[in-house]
């Protein structure tokens, strides 16, 4: 291997690294809220990419029908939680409730009717994705995961596959079979120390650095992420002093559901995606996120970054075995996390 060919491996490493990362720093937002391993996360990442990917095909992404039900659902909820609380004699809740969970659906599902058979600039696309997109997020808390918030983490985890197996059947529904890819969001190429460079690697590692940013300034500068941590840090004393852990945990679902859909339409141009492609990029993510300890961003950025190059350079080494070699990575962290971490035994706090 000369200097040429490891250089080439590090730019698509760092590329597939940067995606990683903001899975990473996804799955340790939900987990530190609402101690949900947001297992489908892969799988709104594929709704992202897969709906931006059809939109520029000029086809008409089934995403919003499955919007309009989760829609539908929520609504019901709410009507029957308004009913046991004796809230039902007031039309506000009920009238807010179909406002968010019946017309903005229906609207969204008129507009791209409207906009799939046009041409439309690729920024109108990935705006009319995130819309159609990111509202699923905290609707699939609402319905799925709200109701046992205070669960035990096994619960949650059960519920969490069982959601993922769910939303893959649903998106082989919506989607089919084959893969979808899309044009780049920019298309240029450049030449880095001899090295070709392209714009769509650009535009992911600007894309993670801006949002990273963004989601640092929010949890330190904003009244809403300091509850975000709070809660994070103690759910019991977050809602002793007034923070609501139900609204924290549709939070955390929604700025996740926001970066997973980045990282569908920034993976879909680069390489093809499927209806079940989702759940082996996740893990990934969710690699570094373990290499994080699950509470670090920087750390699971981190981490994240390892698991891209450790995937490109494996690629090339041994491409028959490079998923096996990135998933192997896990255990030595387990085993040095295991070996690092004072255990207390049930009997020691009985006494």
């Amino acid at each position: 291997m000369d200097w040429q060919v490891a250089g080439f491996l590090s730019i698509d490493g760092i590329t597939s690294g940067a995606i990683y990362a903001l899975l990473a720093l996804a799955l340790v937002l939900v987990f530190s809220v609402t101690r949900i391993i947001l297992v489908p996360l892969g799988e709104l990442m594929v709704f992202g990419g897969l709906t931006l990917a059809l939109l520029e095909h000029g086809r008409m992404p089934a995403t919003t029908w499955l919007l309009l039900g989760l829609g539908a659902l929520c609504f019901l909820q709410e009507a029957i939680a308004a009913w046991r609380h004796g809230a039902a004699r007031s039309a506000r809740p009920l009238l807010i409730a179909g406002l968010k969970f019946l017309l903005f659906p229906l609207l969204m599902h008129l507009l791209l009717s409207w906009a799939a058979p046009r041409e439309l600039p690729v920024a109108l696309d990935m705006a009319l994705t995130a819309l159609a997109v990111v509202p699923m997020a905290p609707m699939i808390y609402r319905i799925g995961f709200q109701p046992v918030a205070g669960a035990s983490p096994l619960v949650l985890l059960i519920i969490a596959v069982a959601v993922h197996f769910a939303l893959t059947g649903l998106g082989l529904v919506m989607f089919g079979p084959e893969g979808w890819s899309a044009k780049p969001i920019w298309d240029a190429s450049f030449e880095l120390a001899g090295l070709p460079l392209s714009g769509q690697s650009i535009v992911v590692w600007v894309s993670t650095l801006l949002l990273m940013l963004a989601l640092y300034l929010y949890f330190n500068r904003t009244l809403s992420g300091k509850a975000l941590r709070a809660v994070a840090v103690n759910r019991l004393g977050a809602r002793l002093i007034g923070v609501g852990t139900a609204q924290s945990g549709r939070l955390a679902f929604t700025l996740a559901g926001a970066i997973v859909t980045v990282c569908g339409m920034l993976s879909v141009p680069i390489t093809a995606l499927t209806y079940d492609g989702g759940f082996v990029i996740a893990l990934k993510g969710f690699i570094g996120a373990i290499i994080g300890g699950l509470v670090g961003y920087p750390l699971a950025a981190a981490g994240a970054l390892l698991v891209g190059l450790l995937e490109a350079f494996s690629s090339f080494w041994a491409s028959s075995h490079k998923e096996v070699i990135v998933f192997t990575l896990v255990l030595p962290v387990l085993l040095w996390r295991s070996l690092a971490t004072r255990h207390q035994h049930h009997d020691d706090e009985e006494e």
